[in-house]
C-alpha cells in the first residue's frame, strides 16, 4: 500500500466480548498491515488479550488506547460475557455511553482520520461528525443479515409469517423469529432506533464477510439499497492464532483417536444461557444421536470430562483448531457470525440453533441459500432462556442424524462446505476479492482525508 495509507490514522472501537471484540482487533490488524496507523481503543481489562494478539504483527503499528468507564464503581463488569442474565445483558449494553467523555478526549488527543465503532455505540456518529471525522460502523454479521433487516423496516407480518419478496432469494420467516421492539425494555429499544439513526448517518459499514459467500446480497445491498460497506472478511484469516495444546492435550487426543469427519463440535458462544431442563434435553440428545460429540459448556469444573459418547470441556475451547480438525464432521453452533464464518472457513456443515440477536438471519442464510446446515427446530427469539419453548432429545438426536448420515442430503453439504472453504481462502489471498476491498477502504478514506473531511478542526 502507498503512501497515502501510511499517512492514515484510524480508531477502532469494539464492543467488550468476545463476538465483537476479536474481529475488531482482527480488522485492526488488517488495516496495519497495509501500513495505516491503527489505534484500539478499550478498557484496561482487555489490554493483555489485544496486545498478546497484536504481538504477532511485527513492524506494523497498533497501538492500544484506554477509556474511562465511571459505571464501574457501581458494579459494572468491564466484559458482556460477565452478566448472568438478559436485564444485565441490557443494562451493560445501555451503561457503555458512559465512555463518551474519554472517548472525545482521545479524538482529539490523536486526531485519528477515520473512526470504526462498534454499532452498539451509536454516540461516535455524534463524535465523529463535532470532529469532521468519518465513522465506519461495524456490526459484526453477513450482507444477508443486513439485507434482511433494511427490508423488514417495511414490511408487515401476514399472520404468523413474514415474507421478502424484493431480496435476491424469497426469504419467508416465522413471525416468531422476528425481533419485536415491543417485546424490549423501552430504554433498549430506543437504543435500536439510536442505532438505526446512527447508521445512515455513518460514511458506511464494514462487512467481516466475502464475495463469494454472498454475492448477491452483497450486491443487492450496495446497489440495489445504496448503502456503501466494504467486504474484508473472514478477517481472522490472514493471522490465524497459534494455539498451545498443551492446555488442552486430552482434547486433540481424543479427537486424534476418531475417524475422519465423525465428531460433532458443539458450542453455543459466549453469550447463550440454557434452562436446566434444556441442558438436560440436550445432553441426552447428544447422547442417544450415536455420533461422538464435543459439548463447549458453561459448566464449572475440570477443564476436560468425558460423558458416555463425548468430550465436555468447560469454559473456552480453541474453536478454530478444533473445527479444522480432520475427525470433525459438523457444528451444533447457536449461529453468531464468527462461528458461521469459522465453519465456512473449516468446510464443516452445521446443525443451527439461534436464540436472539442476527442468528435467525444467519440461519437463513446457512439453511436456505448456502445450503451447507440442517435447522434444528427453534420455535422462538428469546434474549431470556426461560421464554424459549424446549428443543426434545429426539428432536436434537434426529437433526444430529440429518447432518452427520451418509445421505445423499448430508453428502451435497459437504461438497458446498469444501468448496466454500476454498472460496474463503482465495478472497483474503493477494489478489482476492477481500484484498481488494480492503485496499478500496483504505483509498475511500484517504480520498476523505485529502478532501479535508478526515481531519478534526484545529
Amino acid at each position: 500500500m502507498g503512501t497515502e495509507a501510511q499517512q492514515l490514522r484510524v480508531f477502532v472501537f469494539p464492543l467488550m466480548t468476545p463476538g465483537h471484540l476479536q474481529p475488531a482487533v482482527d480488522i485492526a490488524k488488517l488495516l496495519a498491515t497495509e501500513g495505516v496507523i491503527t489505534y484500539i481503543v478499550t478498557t484496561p481489562a482487555h489490554v493483555p488479550r489485544i496486545e498478546a494478539s497484536i504481538q504477532r504483527l511485527p513492524g506494523a503499528r497498533v497501538e492500544t488506547l484506554l477509556v474511562e468507564w465511571p459505571s464501574l464503581s457501581h458494579g459494572m463488569p468491564e466484559d458482556l460475557t460477565s452478566v448472568t442474565s438478559a436485564d444485565m445483558h441490557m443494562d451493560f449494553i445501555l451503561s457503555t455511553i458512559a465512555l463518551r467523555p474519554s472517548f472525545e478526549l482521545l479524538v482529539k488527543q490523536h486526531r485519528p482520520n477515520a473512526i470504526i465503532s462498534d454499532f452498539f455505540y451509536p454516540w461516535t456518529v455524534d463524535v465523529a461528525e463535532e470532529n469532521a471525522i468519518p465513522r465506519l460502523m461495524f456490526l459484526g454479521t453477513s450482507f444477508f443479515s443486513h439485507c434482511v433487516d433494511e427490508e423488514l423496516n417495511s414490511v408487515v407480518a401476514d399472520g404468523d409469517r413474514v415474507v421478502l419478496e424484493r431480496l435476491p432469494h424469497r426469504i419467508a420467516f416465522d413471525a416468531a423469529h422476528i425481533p419485536d421492539p415491543g417485546q424490549m425494555r423501552p430504554d433498549f429499544g430506543k437504543l435500536f432506533g439510536w442505532i438505526m439513526q446512527a447508521q445512515e448517518k455513518s460514511y458506511g459499514v464494514v462487512v467481516n464477510s466475502f464475495y463469494a459467500l454472498e454475492r448477491e446480497y452483497a450486491d443487492y445491498y450496495r446497489e440495489s439499497l445504496g448503502k456503501k460497506a466494504w467486504h474484508i472478511g473472514p478477517v481472522f484469516l490472514r493471522d490465524e492464532p497459534v494455539t498451545d495444546k498443551s492446555d488442552l492435550k486430552g482434547l486433540f487426543q481424543w479427537l486424534d483417536a476418531k475417524p475422519a469427519r465423525s465428531v460433532l463440535y458443539v458450542c453455543f458462544g459466549s453469550l447463550s444461557r440454557f434452562t436446566e431442563a434444556q441442558q438436560r434435553e440436550l445432553a441426552l440428545g447428544l447422547e442417544s444421536s450415536g455420533h461422538p460429540f464435543i459439548w463447549v459448556a458453561r459448566k464449572e469444573g475440570e477443564r476436560l470430562s468425558e460423558s458416555g459418547n463425548g468430550l465436555i470441556i468447560s469454559g473456552w475451547a480453541p474453536q478454530l483448531l478444533v473445527l479444522n480438525h480432520s475427525s470433525v464432521g459438523g457444528f451444533l453452533t447457536h449461529c453468531g457470525w464468527n462461528s458461521c464464518l469459522e465453519s465456512v472457513v473449516a468446510g464443516v456443515p452445521m446443525l443451527t440453533w439461534p436464540m436472539f440477536a442476527d442468528q435467525f438471519f444467519n440461519e437463513k442464510l446457512v439453511v436456505e441459500v448456502l445450503k451447507v446446515g440442517v435447522d434444528i427446530g427453534v420455535k422462538k427469539y428469546s434474549l431470556r432462556e426461560d421464554e424459549r419453548e424446549e428443543v426434545k432429545a429426539e428432536d436434537i438426536s434426529a437433526a444430529i442424524g440429518r447432518l452427520m448420515g451418509e445421505s445423499v442430503e448430508a453428502e451435497e453439504m459437504r461438497k458446498r462446505a469444501r468448496e466454500l472453504r476454498e472460496a474463503a481462502r482465495r478472497a483474503v489471498e493477494e489478489g482476492g476479492s477481500s484484498r481488494k476491498d480492503l485496499a478500496r477502504m483504505i483509498q475511500d478514506l484517504a480520498i476523505k482525508k485529502h478532501e479535508g473531511k478526515g481531519n478534526i478542526p484545529v
